[in-house]
């Protein structure tokens, strides 16, 4: 049948029909992991599950952004099977980071109750490691998120389950499900369990190399779980206080500095952790303003800061070019942007910059054509165009761009 796309490969138009993965190169990838699962055991095995779930849920995600209903339901089908059958494993019945995949895809699919029921299940039998678990950290910083991003106002947040959840944690003691009463006692201890850990982590001497990972990890989850619970009881700048407070900690050490080599898989070392707390920053800001008035100038701040460290970071420069579509002025954009690619070998910058300027091109020609019908309209927009093709010029001529198929494929797509 010619060639075929193996796996999941996105097309220039988001349609609905363009998303997803074809017939062929699914099975391929089925098999592979069909395959693997009889050859492993142990940790191996259940890291293996990890990835097998975390492709499934990926698939559910796609669904949701394409918002195809049936496809949804039956793909959500496939992936809930699979994940029972998973955890019934005797490698990973109690491995807390499958049961957190299985929450979270019961949560994306939209079954809220069976996946609180889910996430209770697996803290009440986590054991009571408390802030110290980086398991059960882990876990609880997700399921606060998704119960965070259901409230619709910040007043009356602190009697949440969110704040419930981040209590517990802090407590080291058994988990008991939320029944709707907190008291005030338990958050102040909570708050002072907190301050403590977080003090307790970043005066600590540094350890191997294999330890660092962890180690990284367990920080990024102790601050997301820290923030998020002063953010829900006090407020958002007791929030980005510490962010701020642990990003300067975690800077000053002068040889440490982040070398980023194309994308972060997993968190290497303290640097990295700097990059995913930066993350957690600026996505709670993003946050704050849509459930509250909130001014642009400290995300915005925060995201040049941020992509000036970490160029290739794709979720951040999702995050600027959302904020940029606000503002009127892309002369600003355009300035920051400039500064970046000439800065950095990452191919990152351009692909987004391109982006950011096609979005503002599409925008020109709606509101051009608006209410007139067939009729278009008789003033072409030559020098969105024009910039479009001098940054797609300068992109493939870069070290990187050169050989970037994708980068290609969008100029190709963009003169037709």
């Amino acid at each position: 049948s010619g060639f075929n796309s193996i796996g999941h490969m996105d097309t220039m138009l988001r349609g609905r029909h363009h998303i997803g993965h074809c017939k062929e190169g699914e099975e391929f990838i089925q098999n592979v992991f069909h395959v693997l699962f009889l050859l492993f055991s142990g940790k191996e095995k259940s890291n293996l599950s990890i990835c097998w779930l975390q492709y499934e849920i990926s698939k559910v995600v796609q669904c949701l952004q394409a918002k195809n209903k049936k496809k949804l339901k039956a793909q959500g089908r496939k992936s809930k099977k699979l994940a029972k059958n998973l955890l019934k494993e005797p490698d990973n019945r109690n491995h807390l980071s499958l049961w957190k995949l299985y929450a979270y895809l019961e949560w994306l699919l939209g079954n809220i109750d069976d996946a609180r029921k889910v996430f209770d299940t697996a803290l009440c039998t986590a054991g009571t490691g408390g802030c110290k678990s980086p398991q059960l950290c882990s876990l609880s910083l997700l399921y606060a998120q998704l119960e965070v991003e259901l409230l619709e106002s910040t007043e009356g947040a602190v009697i949440s389950r969110a704040v419930h959840i981040l209590t517990k944690l802090a407590e080291s003691g058994p988990y008991v499900p939320y029944s709707g009463q907190m008291l005030s006692v338990n958050v102040l201890k909570a708050r002072k369990t907190y301050e403590h850990a977080l003090q307790d982590y970043l005066s600590k001497p540094p350890v191997s190399d294999q330890d660092q990972v962890s180690d990284a990890n367990q920080l990024v989850n102790l601050v997301g779980c820290y923030a998020l619970f002063q953010y829900l009881t006090v407020g958002i700048d007791a929030a980005v206080l510490i962010y701020a407070q642990t990003s300067e900690k975690l800077e000053a050490p002068g040889p440490q500095k982040c070398e980023n080599t194309g994308e972060n898989f997993g968190i290497q070392n303290f640097p990295t952790a700097l990059e995913a707390i930066t993350l957690l920053h600026t996505n709670l800001l993003r946050f704050h303003m849509k459930i509250s008035v909130y001014p642009l100038n400290p995300l915005r701040e925060a995201l040049t800061e941020a992509l000036k460290r970490y160029p290739s970071n794709q979720s951040l420069w999702r995050s600027y070019i959302h904020i940029q579509r606000k503002s009127h002025s892309a002369s600003k954009a355009r300035r920051f942007f400039d500064g970046v690619t000439r800065s950095t070998n990452s191919l990152e910058p351009w692909l987004f910059a391109i982006q950011a300027e096609q979005l503002r091109k599409k925008l020109t020609e709606n509101v051009q054509r608006a209410d007139i019908g067939e009729i278009h309209s008789t003033i072409p927009e030559t020098g969105l165009t024009n910039r479009i093709v001098a940054l797609f010029e300068h992109a493939v001529q870069s070290e990187n761009g050169t050989h970037c198929p994708l980068l290609w494929r969008m100029y190709l797509n963009f003169l037709v």
